[in-house]
């Protein structure tokens, strides 16, 4: 194998391959990162794999002489983000692991592993397929990945779970104190709809490790480009051009979460999304030092909105918001950081906030932009 690429792009896709290698590898071969020289495209091709998450990437190169070598991912992460800008040549004699890179300023070999001991990525050959833009998919994880949770002994509500509908995709996530959905549109059945589609709705839940590498996969690329979902039972594969991730799916049933979302509503509250965050984040300060709890007194008469808190042995705050309120008044409590978390999220200029009493679901949707539904379960006030 013989091959000439630039630093940049070859450390660029180094970097985003080896976050699939595992800190502690079951085998020592998945220590590795294996390199494919492929002469007729002339690519070359990044592949790590830790037996749940895989993530491969292609970069253009000068391709001499095709070839495969498995090289410690670690080490050679190492020394090519610290090589000066240009061209970096990498050279394996067919008879041997060993490789060299040579730069501008000298050359390193590095001792690899033979790349038939790599295992091969899963593959999807007939399974459930979905195409949405890069956008679409980007808002999808964005809206739902902070909403799972991060408790191992509750597995299927470490991922999100995704279910494929006649018009597109649903995302959903819950740490059993919160909840996010978010609807995106299939761009490949946008124009031919499928009814018979529904009758066959696929569900998968997909680790949220996995969905934040996909995030970073995608990169700057979110916008109009498509991106091709695979789902089979217990594994998910999700390709855009160069890049390819695959992820094994958490096994389990997903609480059936639409039927925690209320359906009918008393009240309704309109405010500027970065007004209410900016007011939460200044009186987090107080609520932060004692157990995180925001009082939220709406007044219907005055159409204000008092945020408050009183924290014994700490202090106190309260903050004044002009809103719309439809209904009666109504006071309420929440554990600051998880309306916080919704807000940031959300990504609209206004949001409207759907709640009936003070111990039931409330509701916060963006008016206008991309479908989504957050829940946020109040807090009991004690007097």
């Amino acid at each position: 194998m013989k091959l000439v690429c630039t630093q940049g792009d070859f450390n660029a896709h180094l970097s985003l391959a080896t976050h699939a290698v595992p800190s502690r590898p079951t085998h020592p071969v998945l220590a590795n990162v294996r390199l494919t020289a492929d002469a007729d495209n002339q690519r070359l091709q990044l592949t790590a794999f830790d037996l749940s998450l895989g993530i491969r990437v292609s970069l253009p190169a000068q391709i001499e002489e095709g070839g495969e070598i498995a090289l410690p991912a670690k080490l050679l992460n190492d020394i090519v983000s610290r090589l000066p800008d240009g061209e970096i040549t990498l050279e394996n004699e067919s008879d041997t692991t060993q490789t060299t890179l040579t730069s501008a300023s000298g050359h390193y070999q590095v001792q690899g592993m033979s790349s038939e001991e790599f295992p091969e990525l899963p593959a999807i050959e007939n399974g459930k397929v979905v195409r949405l833009s890069t956008e679409a998919l980007i808002e999808g994880l964005r809206g739902t990945l902070f909403a799972t949770s991060s408790d191992e002994t509750k597995q299927v509500l470490t991922g999100v779970h995704l279910m494929m509908k006649a018009d597109g995709l649903e995302f959903a996530a819950t740490d059993g104190h919160r909840l996010a959905v978010v609807e995106a549109v299939n761009l490949e059945d946008e124009d031919t709809p499928n009814p018979e589609v529904e009758e066959e709705a696929f569900e998968v839940t997909v680790p949220a490790q996995a969905l934040r590498e996909l995030e970073r996969i995608i990169g700057k690329r979110a916008g109009t480009d498509l991106i091709a979902l695979h789902f089979d039972e217990g594994q998910a594969v999700f390709e855009i051009e160069d890049r390819r991730l695959t992820s094994r799916t958490l096994e389990g049933s997903y609480p059936a979460y639409r039927q925690l979302i209320p359906r009918q509503f008393e009240n309704q509250v309109n405010v500027e999304r970065r007004q209410l965050l900016g007011a939460l984040e200044r009186i987090a300060v107080i609520a932060d030092r004692k157990n995180n709890i925001v009082k939220f007194s709406f007044d219907a008469e005055a159409q204000q909105l008092t945020l408050s808190v009183d924290a014994a042995d700490v202090g106190s705050a309260n903050e004044k918001l002009t809103v719309q309120v439809s209904g009666d008044s109504i006071e309420i409590a929440f554990n600051v950081k998880y309306v916080m978390e919704s807000l940031r999220n959300l990504q609209s200029t206004e949001i409207q906030m759907q709640l009936n009493t003070p111990v039931s679901p409330v509701i916060l949707t963006p008016l206008g932009g991309t479908k989504m539904t957050h829940l946020v379960m109040p807090v009991q006030i004690r007097d």
